[in-house]
């Protein structure tokens, strides 16, 4: 009695051969443009694969990316000279403040902070001391952003090339098979046209 685990390997050969038959086979029933249209089929399958493994990549350089600006990051605590934007307006507005803060070195700098690079001085009052980060420059930057929020940008652009390869893939295979159908009723018509006649003849 055979295993039933050599099935799936056979049924894979199989199914491999079948589609050799199809695309090279000598079939009378197929058209030329039966075997264009299997050979694009083949060839944007074989380019979305390669899409796939540029788009893994790419979200891979992304996490890495931010996993070594992250790194680079010191965070140091500043003090508002004023104080900062209440943002009762428009969110999308970036409210500012000015500030001083000592970086790692003892240094003692002062500068004007966005919310976007230090979004604690949202009302906050003049002297409250917020986190600043600073870059390997020292100048402050926006915070880090978390882990999961990093493995979250890296699969947005993983996805990103992904699908827009797919949709491409399939605008291109959308617009061969019109072309292909085109040609295909050219040819019925004019087949048509010379064997219509013998099955219409009234005798």
């Amino acid at each position: 009695m055979q295993s039933s685990e050599s099935e799936p390997i056979r049924t894979c050969p199989r199914r491999m051969s079948r589609l050799v038959r199809w695309l090279a086979g000598r079939n009378t029933l197929r058209r030329p443009v039966d075997r264009i249209e299997g050979t694009v089929l083949v060839a944007l399958t074989a380019a979305f694969l390669v899409a796939m493994a540029v788009a893994s990549v790419l979200g891979a350089h992304t996490y890495q990316s931010q996993r070594a600006a992250s790194a680079g990051l010191r965070p140091v605590t500043g003090v508002l000279i004023h104080a900062g934007p209440s943002f009762y307006g428009s969110p999308a507005q970036l409210g500012q403040a000015e500030a001083r803060w000592r970086d790692p070195g003892g240094s003692e700098h002062s500068g004007v902070l966005t919310t976007a690079m230090a979004p604690g001085i949202i009302g906050a009052a003049a002297g409250a001391r917020i986190p600043v980060w600073l870059d390997r420059s020292g100048r402050p930057v926006a915070p880090p952003g978390g882990q999961v929020a990093m493995i979250v940008n890296a699969l947005a652009a993983s996805a990103s090339v992904a699908g827009g390869a797919g949709m491409t893939l399939l605008i291109c295979y959308g617009l061969c098979r019109l072309v292909l159908d085109r040609r295909r009723l050219a040819a019925w018509e004019s087949e048509w046209s010379l064997t219509g006649p013998r099955w219409t003849t009234r005798r």
